[in-house]
């Protein structure tokens, strides 16, 4: 069973997503939040394996909560639940450690595949928003380099974290560099050691802190 905490401040959302989340489909609700601000108390009572965490609340928005959780050791994923016209909101989330998007609107079945993805490690970015949610992310909060690229990453760790930064899939990265999907994976793991980051989406963030990628989604040559 995987172990969800659902953080959202509507009553009837948090019972559509328990009736989706349910044991026959491998999860456990082990506990609720009708605000931000309880997030930190209620992942310690109940050990969740990720946080399903909606981005606007009425004390404290999803940005934030998230930002706390994750600035704790061991804190669990966070899946951040969203509509279409959040992406400022949501670029604020990826930068304070969400590790996917899902939209509140999605298929049961698509809700299912996230919160599992980003459960076990990985990072989920629904790709209904994945692309405005990097717009937004270039053009309000892309900023100057704040330092260089780690000068361990080899010319194609570089390639490929320039290319994960401008929102490309893996196959779109192999097709790009003329390498292997495989390739690609391996190049990405020796860049996730090398710079400490937990997922996909930390990366994006480090390509656009670093300069990697500039505000447009061009990278830096």
């Amino acid at each position: 069973m995987i172990k969800v905490l659902l953080v959202d401040d509507q009553p009837l959302v948090r019972a559509g997503l328990r009736r989706i989340l349910r044991p026959r489909a491998g999860f456990e609700v082990v506990g609720e939040c009708d605000d931000g601000d309880q997030v930190e108390e209620a992942v310690a009572a109940t050990s969740p394996d990720v946080v399903v965490m909606d981005v606007r609340m009425k004390r404290m928005g999803g940005a934030e909560a998230t930002r706390r959780l994750r600035a704790r050791s061991g804190s669990p994923p966070v899946l951040v639940l969203t509509t279409f016209d959040e992406d400022e909101v949501l670029s604020a989330a990826l930068r304070a450690g969400a590790s996917g998007f899902q939209l509140k609107d999605a298929a049961g079945a698509e809700l299912v595949k996230a919160v599992r993805t980003v459960a076990e490690g990985g990072c989920y970015l629904d790709l209904a928003v994945t692309h405005r949610v990097l717009s937004a992310f270039r053009v309000g909060l892309a900023r100057p380099a704040v330092r260089e690229p780690d000068a361990s990453l080899t010319p194609r760790e570089l390639d490929v974290l320039k290319l994960v930064g401008r929102g490309l899939a893996n196959a779109e990265i192999a097709q790009s560099l003329y390498i292997s999907e495989v390739t690609v994976k391996a190049h990405l793991g020796h860049v996730l050691t090398k710079l400490g980051l937990r997922d996909r989406a930390a990366v994006i963030v480090y390509a656009f802190d670093t300069g990697l990628v500039q505000p447009g989604g061009l990278p830096k040559s």
